[in-house]
């Protein structure tokens, strides 16, 4: 949210070459303003037909993806015997009032892939509704999405709704956290780079772009998120579901990012606290 806000700011005048590891949301907003360069990288067949640009040259192109995660701490649930939340719909329980944080979808690429999910799963009318519920036990909305996995991994707080990474990692640190995927379905984001429109330095940021695509790239990503570009590459180092793309919503990226100024707006004028 803020690295796109940054660009589009600098849109007559850019200062970057290359975005690189940014929500494909905020890319296509950027694609749709004409500030993306088309370039077609070297190997970019070795990638998952989902995570390239369906243009003829590519403008972006995708580099892993993370998905929503509920992070549960055990112990504090426990001392207030409550039970361990399993769906999205769980977390409207007034049981939990403000014990829940969630990142704010107006400065999180995970705050917005949830509210993205909630429409996409429901309908927009009853995701406001739910929304709604869900505020009644928020005590906060931080500007990043690791950071409520951090708090209930810490004990601040015994609910945070974050992204599956986080909470492996701080689980496999010895946190006493549940990591739970709510069954009606996860949403997801993608990281994506492209290169700025403009750039005075082209030939260095296509060398960039076609790193960016490379199998040992790809390895790499791989040690921190979920999904990666790169067909055959896996996460091997955290406790991932084998079957966590069946559980992804089906999302629509061009449909999040062409409303997305809309949603942010309405979620800003119910939710800010």
């Amino acid at each position: 949210g803020v690295i796109t806000a940054k660009l589009l700011a600098e849109q007559k005048n850019p200062q970057a070459d290359v975005v690189f590891g940014v929500a494909l949301t905020s890319l296509l907003v950027m694609e749709k303003k004409d500030m993306l360069e088309p370039f077609k990288p070297e190997g970019v067949q070795n990638l998952k037909s989902e995570f390239v640009s369906q243009k003829s040259v590519p403008t972006w192109t995708g580099m892993d993806a993370w998905e929503s995660a509920i992070c549960v701490n055990k112990v504090e649930l426990e001392k207030r015997k409550l039970p361990i939340p399993k769906t999205w719909k769980d977390l409207t329980n007034p049981i939990y009032k403000n014990l829940i944080v969630m990142p704010n979808p107006a400065s999180s690429g995970t705050g917005y892939l949830d509210v993205t999910a909630w429409m996409q799963i429901w309908g927009e009318k009853q995701a406001w509704d739910y929304m709604q519920a869900l505020d009644k036990n928020i005590s906060q909305y931080p500007h990043s999405g690791s950071k409520p996995c951090k708090m209930a991994a810490q004990g601040e707080i015994p609910i945070g709704v974050s992204f599956g990474y986080p909470a492996f990692k701080l689980k496999a640190e010895g946190a006493p956290l549940e990591v739970v995927y709510p069954t009606e379905g996860l949403g997801w984001e993608m990281e994506a780079s492209a290169i700025v429109k403009g750039t005075k330095k082209l030939s260095s940021a296509q060398k960039f772009i076609n790193w960016s695509v490379s199998k040992a790239a790809n390895e790499a990503y791989a040690h921190n998120f979920s999904m990666v570009a790169y067909k055959g590459i896996e996460n091997t180092t955290m406790d991932f579901p084998k079957n966590l793309p069946q559980m992804l919503v089906k999302n629509d990226f061009y449909w999040a990012a062409e409303q997305r100024e809309r949603i942010l707006a309405e979620w800003s004028k119910r939710f800010e606290k």
